[in-house]
């Protein structure tokens, strides 16, 4: 048969949420396509014959359960059994709805959340299957013009304020070569095969989700195949890949992913001067040891090296060789989870490993030939162990959860450094601390008969043994609740507040003064009340539009003794932030309007619009008068969409603008002394005119075309990814640049100052990236 006309079948289960007892006579359908559908058996299971391939979601309805619209399948001849859970419902017990809808509109948080499906993950015009970039088409996040990094910037926050989780197992970044103390990189450690579905909140965290001040990404990875094993490969521009899911036996099912870069090659290509090369891995393997019980394990994994480019020539390259070190990363997750059902309770029980190695190593002119030529020599690991034990409770209109987490964390780090204030100095430590943690929280769900009202209320307490101000939890309360109100078939209201708390970085908590002592032990626990108020108008099942509006307001945030600047202010270069003395004085605030829009057609059309308005500002102390963050890009505009052509064509585009951020001038004076540039290689900012200057708006357009041949066993695909197609530039102030040249060579060593030029920091260019697939 020819590849273009083939179609597939699609078999699945469908399964009590509680009993895990099958459901029978559930009516099954596939959204989009009219009398394509099947009903379940008397052990649940259903066939749905004649399925065009690509991706789909099924709708499925049954008298006594609630009707569920599902998270995105890929179908094709590999597409895996499919379980779906159903909730009791007790006023659905003589009829049901069949009208199937096309939007989700059914989510854990009325407020502040998006939920983010196979399709945006596996099309998104220049989000290169890149799950850190694929989100900034959510209101609210910034993104990085050019896009050589990754770091996550949610409604004016810092990089620093974000927590990621895997199958409820804590991930402390999700990203290679990482900013340890904030997140960010070039590319993403994640496999996006192996993603089911994202959750992404920027306000009314979840109660079990704690640690976050300003985002929470919530990742559910697909389960194994329970019929078959599967494979896929793939060969882009920057990497090579292998991911696979299958069976062992009959309960046992596995995911498996492993890349290998070659990203160094592009950015040599394109001139840049330092070379990333990564290798990452992944796994999830889910064993059913009954009909009650369950247990899942799952890794991640990321090896990291970044060698410089000395042979790249130009003054771009000139700075950045002065500055940028060698870094070599290696992280790591391992996490094991028990679920048990015992009526209308679900226990979970997991346990968690996390560690992350961080190598920095800098020779002034990058000459290693010379001992005295060291700048910088930083190894520093973070390790944690955590456990945590939760109960759900499912009743017709309410949903309980309660559970206890405790967990041990080690930081250890030996650091030679070369800096400068008023002088030259040698900073050299070495540090080894542990310190254990605990929190309890409670949380409940409320939805009202008529459907019309849902409520969240959650309550969290956080402690720690770093000091005695962090271990009183009773002062780390962290409440929030948000409401959703249907006062019109096609308007709804909604409204959420609470209050988070972060501990600042471990590379903060571990760091020592002069004489050995931790110098941070004053540290609080970072603060932020968070606030959003919005409508939500549905004028047909195809169009959601919103309209929301937020408030952040920060306390206890560190502050810089050195720079008088916030430590959330930092964080958006490679390296290492927080290993300095830092006081817990500053204070901040961030408010805006987002307004969203999105389109749905099924198996045509998906497409999103976003604007956002925002300020973003910190002071030093309560005495001091707000000044702009380095966030405060005033405004964000998003407008993507993804259309499918006939012939497994697909294409899509996306525009993007943001403000220009705020910068501050160089402080020419001190950058020219020789002893200080020597110390860092690059330019010394005039903190005192912080964020007073500010950049150009910036624009670019992403553009994406993928094409499928699917076959009776195997499917072939091509994409190609292009980034900033219209070469837009991005002008930035040209950076002071030592010449090697010491103007008074004569002069007392403290007093020697280097001939000084500018360089050009214009930057833009189009990145492509072209990828070929294998399914089989």
């Amino acid at each position: 048969m020819h590849a273009e006309s083939e179609k597939f079948t699609v078999r699945g289960r469908i399964v009590d949420r509680l009993s895990r007892e099958p459901v029978i006579g559930a009516s099954v359908s596939v959204q989009g396509l009219q009398g394509v559908g099947a009903a379940t058996d008397t052990t649940g299971v259903f066939v749905i014959s004649g399925v065009n391939p690509g991706i789909c979601r099924l709708y499925v309805t049954c008298i006594g359960y609630k009707s569920v619209l599902s998270a995105e399948y890929f179908v094709s001849a590999k597409m895996p059994t499919i379980e779906i859970e159903l909730d009791e419902d007790s006023k659905n017990l003589n009829e049901v709805t069949v009208s199937v809808p096309v939007i989700r509109r059914v989510k854990p948080s009325p407020v502040s959340m998006q939920i983010i499906g196979l399709g945006e993950i596996e099309k998104s015009p220049g989000g290169n299957r890149d799950i850190s970039r694929i989100v900034r088409s959510v209101p609210g996040v910034s993104f990085s013009p050019i896009g050589y990094r990754n770091d996550l910037i949610v409604r004016g926050g810092s990089p620093s304020e974000n927590r990621f989780f895997m199958d409820g197992i804590e991930i402390p970044n999700i990203n290679h070569f990482a900013t340890q103390g904030a997140s960010g990189g070039p590319v993403s450690i994640l496999n996006a095969d192996l993603i089911r579905e994202v959750q992404f909140y920027t306000g009314a965290f979840p109660a079990d989700r704690g640690g976050a001040l300003s985002s929470v990404m919530d990742i559910s990875l697909l389960d194994g195949n329970t019929d078959e094993n599967s494979f896929k490969a793939t060969l882009g521009a920057s990497e090579v890949s292998l991911s696979g899911m299958g069976h062992f036996g009959n309960n046992t099912t596995y995911l498996f992913s492993v890349r290998q870069s070659y990203l160094q090659l592009l950015f040599k290509m394109i001139g840049l001067p330092f070379l990333p090369n990564y290798i990452d891995g992944q796994f999830k393997i889910k064993t059913k040891l009954g009909k009650k019980d369950e247990i899942t394990f799952l890794g991640l994994t990321g090896i990291d090296n970044m060698k410089l480019n000395t042979d790249q020539e130009g003054e771009d390259a000139e700075y950045m060789l002065s500055y940028l070190p060698r870094i070599t990363q290696q992280t790591f997750t391992l996490g094991a989870s028990y679920k048990h059902y015992a009526g209308k309770n679900v226990t979970t029980v997991s346990l968690g490993y996390n560690y992350l190695g961080n190598q920095n190593l800098k020779y002034r002119n990058n000459d290693d030939s010379a001992p005295e030529n060291l700048t910088l020599d930083l190894s520093s690991r973070e390790q944690k162990l955590s456990l945590r034990a939760e109960n759900r409770t499912y009743n017709d209109r309410w949903t309980w959860r309660e559970g206890v987490e405790a967990w041990y964390a080690f930081y250890n780090d030996h650091t030679y450094q070369r800096v400068y204030h008023n002088e030259s100095s040698i900073s050299q430590y070495s540090t080894d601390i542990s310190f254990a943690g605990w929190a309890a929280y409670g949380s409940a769900r409320y939805t009202s008969e008529n459907g019309r009202l849902t409520a969240n209320m959650g309550l969290r307490l956080d402690g720690c043994s770093y000091s005695d101000l962090t271990a009183r939890f009773w002062e780390h309360i962290s409440p929030t609740l948000s409401l959703s109100y249907k006062f019109l078939p096609s308007w709804a209201v909604n409204i959420g507040a609470g209050m988070y708390h972060q501990l600042p970085p471990y590379t903060a908590l571990g760091y020592k003064d002069e004489n050995g002592q931790l110098a941070n032990k004053s540290l609080e626990y970072m603060r932020v009340k968070n606030a959003a108020l919005g409508v939500e108008w549905t004028p047909g099942k195809q169009i959601t539009v919103s309209l929301e509006g937020f408030y952040k307001h920060y306390t206890d945030i560190p502050l810089s003794v050195a720079d008088n600047i916030p430590l959330s202010c930092k964080g958006n270069d490679y390296g290492v932030v927080g290993n300095e003395l830092l006081v817990s004085s500053a204070k901040g605030r961030a408010y805006g309007l987002e307004a969203t829009m999105r389109w749905q057609i099924p198996g045509k059309l998906v497409s999103m619009a976003s604007f956002t308005l925002f300020k973003s500002q910190y002071k030093n102390n309560s005495d001091a008068g707000y000044i702009n963050s380095a966030w405060d890009n005033r405004f964000i505009a998003n407008v993507s969409a993804t259309y499918e052509l006939p012939r497994n064509w697909s294409i899509g585009a996306k525009l993007s603008a943001i403000g220009g951020s705020p910068y501050t001038p160089y402080d020419v004076d001190k950058s020219s002394l020789v002893e200080a540039w020597d110390a860092q290689g690059r330019p010394y900012y005039d903190y005192s005119k912080f964020n007073t200057e500010r950049l150009d708006a910036f624009a670019q357009l992403d553009i994406r075309v993928d094409k499928n041949y699917y076959f009776k066993g195997w499917m072939l695909g091509f994409y190609l990814d292009i980034q900033n197609i219209t070469k837009s530039v991005l002008s930035q102030p040209d950076v002071l640049m030592s010449t090697g040249v010491i103007e008074n060579p004569d002069a007392p060593a403290a007093e020697q100052r280097y001939k000084m030029k500018y360089i050009s920091q214009d930057s833009g260019t189009l990145l492509p990236s072209i990828g070929i697939t294998v399914r089989f």
